[in-house]
């Protein structure tokens, strides 16, 4: 692929960065379109959750993908997003936080940043927005265990200046979704990343919640879990790591 130009529309405030950046791609927007907000009135995460920060504390921006991936690979799309966040805020202020499976960076237990993608169109080249919260300031609501760059380094880094070198960070890693062999470079500093594997974790599925041992990450970027000696692959799911010493979970 060629380098990708980046085209960052800012605004002071906005309803959802996600919402406008999918906007525009079935609008027919070139891959590298990034909107980014000092402010989100209806900022979402996963399975329509809210999430809001004082203005100003987060990075909060959106950006445009059309990688040479199938719909079954979003999850490798995700990665090369988080991973790259989890460059740059490592390349800034020293904090290297793990991942956790699907979606969030954490340090210990305090959730750092999320995530959220969602698949605009397959027509020709699928296009998907991949949305990223990071807590530079803000530590989060009171109902939801977090932490911020700042609090974990005493740094304080400016979202513009998150923003620019995560998409450095990005574009090689974008590249490397196109082929087979870039993939499994993209999923093995994944599996690298990962907090989740080797611990017991509950999967909540629509159907109900399934525990066993994250063992692995496949090809497609799913989390595999053994249960009760089977191995079962799962694409989507809310996880929670369960701590087999109390019973707590994170």
């Amino acid at each position: 692929m060629n380098s990708i130009v980046w085209r960052i529309e800012h605004f002071d405030e906005i309803d959802s960065t996600n919402t406008w950046v999918a906007q525009k791609a079935n609008e027919g927007a070139p891959e590298g379109l990034v909107a980014f907000a000092d402010f989100q009135s209806a900022g979402r995460g996963r399975l329509e959750r809210t999430w809001e920060s004082s203005r100003g504390s987060s990075l909060l921006c959106s950006i445009l993908l059309r990688p040479d991936v199938s719909p079954d690979q979003l999850q490798l799309v995700v990665a090369s997003v988080a991973l790259a966040a989890r460059a740059a805020i490592v390349r800034l202020s020293g904090v290297r936080p793990a991942l956790k499976w699907p979606n969030d960076l954490i340090v210990g237990d305090a959730k750092l940043a999320g995530l959220l993608a969602e698949i605009v169109s397959v027509d020709e080249r699928l296009a998907v927005v991949v949305g990223i919260g990071v807590n530079l300031t803000f530590e989060g609501p009171e109902n939801v265990l977090a932490t911020s760059v700042r609090s974990e380094s005493g740094v304080t880094i400016s979202a513009p200046a998150l923003l620019d070198i995560l998409l450095d960070e990005l574009e090689p890693r974008r590249a490397r979704l196109d082929s087979v062999e870039g993939r499994s470079q993209i999923r093995e500093e994944y599996v690298r990343a990962l907090a989740t594997l080797g611990q017991r974790v509950r999967v909540e599925q629509p159907s109900g919640a399934v525990v066993g041992t994250a063992t692995s990450i496949d090809d497609m970027g799913q989390l595999v879990l053994s249960v009760d000696g089977e191995e079962i692959a799962f694409s989507v799911g809310d996880v929670v790591h369960v701590r087999p010493d109390d019973g707590s979970t994170s």
